[in-house]
């Protein structure tokens, strides 16, 4: 099931909030964790029974982590029982996401000596590096004492299973809604209507604008190497680069404002990040909650910056070498996650990781930053990696061959508006940051956005919802 689905929109989300409107307080919980494995189901199908076996073995490993203040629980059982879980978690990722990529690799290597080996074909089950990133947060903020362990099924079944993050993120650590599960929000109707406002703006972003660029840019992508231009490449990594931004930043749009309809305090994911000055900035405003999760799990632990430039940039190259290939099981991830690394080692290194103070000096650093991001996105978009350099060879060397009349076809003139107002995300100020604006500002700009939102853009969204013009969230595939 999806957000952009008439299932979701007309009878799925509404019945969901009609519960929690009329129900008790304390069926909160309850209603949100049977509604989010319904949801899932109907998606994944048997892949549940993969979801409930994960959540089976982290809710009842808690308990066991926690610190003991008497001292009674020995400190490597609780080690060793911490490396258990998450070499379980870890291991159920890397068997569906990855054994297709590792045995195709194995398979290549052999055919140099003459070897013929299969090649595993496994079904990506939805949501899976989401799902298991939020249960080794789980696992591992309890073992630091940072928040106690759940006794209550249910409210583990709340947070691992909410279905607005469920999906496609953002990853919500433990620590960050573990205050928020025992309490039952008593102002319901004053939830609904701060959240609405949210969702609605990520369901214009990704019905009206995402997806009409979604034909454009796969026939730009799908253009043939000898037939690729200058004109195509450059229109294709921009239009994807605007593609992936309303795609998933309305995706946690809407998991944002759905989180606070069914009262719960989601944390942000994107902020303006096409506005950043410097890769090291870009990274603080894009999908945030995925770069959290690797600073506290993965780069504080090896040290951070705390043993000098070598080890940081080692650091740094491990931590991007992870999130490249958290992205998906090919080369294409993998590079683009090491070009991302590489730029922000220089920058550290040249000491460009400091946004300049002079306003020309700042523009010039914003176009320079934005262009090496589109880059990197042709990397992620890319079937593969010779397509990709293909692609990034014709975007570096200018040619008057104009578009194939594939790519013209797919270029409507109603295509050509969108992507042209699209543009100007990439020259607005980073602030404000029109979705917390929306749910929280009370002023008369943010209430006439809010209007416009829930009126105009809304009933275009619905109209297209309707007609069967949505597809799927592209971070569904990760």
């Amino acid at each position: 099931m999806s957000f952009v689905s008439p299932l979701f929109l007309w009878y799925f989300m509404p019945a969901i909030l009609l519960a929690l409107v009329v129900c008790p307080r304390n069926w909160r919980n309850g209603i949100v964790a049977i509604g989010s494995l319904v949801f899932y189901a109907t998606g994944a199908g048997a892949f549940t029974l993969l979801l409930l076996a994960c959540m089976v073995v982290n809710f009842l490993a808690g308990p066991a982590l926690e610190p003991d203040e008497w001292g009674m629980r020995s400190a490597d059982r609780r080690r060793w029982l911490l490396i258990g879980v998450i070499s379980f978690d870890m291991s159920i990722l890397l068997v569906w996401k990855y054994a297709g990529f590792a045995t195709e690799q194995i398979a290549w290597f052999a055919q140099l000596f003459g070897g013929d080996l299969p090649i595993a074909e496994l079904a990506l089950p939805i949501g899976i590096s989401f799902f298991t990133f939020h249960h080794i947060s789980y696992v591992v903020d309890i073992y630091r004492g940072e928040r106690p362990a759940l006794r209550n099924p249910v409210s583990f079944g709340t947070y691992i299973a909410m279905f607005p993050q469920l999906a496609a993120g953002p990853i919500v650590r433990y620590r960050e809604i573990a205050d928020q599960l025992p309490q039952q929000r008593s102002h319901r109707l004053d939830d609904i209507a701060a959240g609405f406002p949210r969702f609605a703006l990520g369901l214009c972003k990704k019905a009206i604008i995402a997806d009409s660029l979604a034909p454009m840019v796969d026939a730009c992508f799908a253009t043939p190497a000898d037939e690729m231009t200058f004109a195509i490449a450059w229109l294709g990594a921009i239009g994807y680069t605007l593609q992936l931004y309303f795609d998933f930043s309305g995706y946690s749009d809407m998991a944002i404002g759905l989180g606070r309809m069914l009262g719960f305090r989601l944390p942000e994911n994107f902020a303006r990040p096409y506005s950043s000055v410097t890769i090291t900035e870009f990274w603080r405003r894009w999908h945030m909650s995925l770069s959290r999760w690797f600073r506290d799990y993965v780069y504080i632990p090896l040290g951070g910056n705390r043993g000098g430039a070598r080890k940081t940039y080692r650091n740094l190259c491990i931590v991007f070498v992870l999130t490249g290939f958290w992205h998906g099981a090919a080369w294409t991830f993998i590079i683009w996650g090491i070009y991302h690394g590489a730029l922000l080692i220089i920058e550290r290194a040249c000491g460009w990781d400091k946004a300049p103070q002079a306003a020309g000096a700042r523009v010039a650093r914003r176009a320079l930053t934005l262009v090496l991001v589109i880059f990197g996105w042709v990397f992620f978009r890319a079937p593969d990696l010779g397509h990709a350099l293909t692609m990034l060879g014709q975007m570096l060397v200018p040619d008057f061959e104009g578009l194939t009349d594939v790519v013209e076809s797919a270029l409507t003139n109603q295509r050509l508006v969108i992507l042209l107002a699209a543009l100007a995300i990439f020259v607005l100020p980073a602030h404000p940051v029109i979705g917390p604006l929306l749910e929280s500002a009370r002023s008369k700009p943010a209430t006439a956005l809010r209007i416009s939102i829930m009126t105009v853009g809304l009933a275009y969204a619905a109209i297209l919802v309707a007609t069967g013009t949505f597809s799927p969230f592209l971070y569904y595939q990760f």
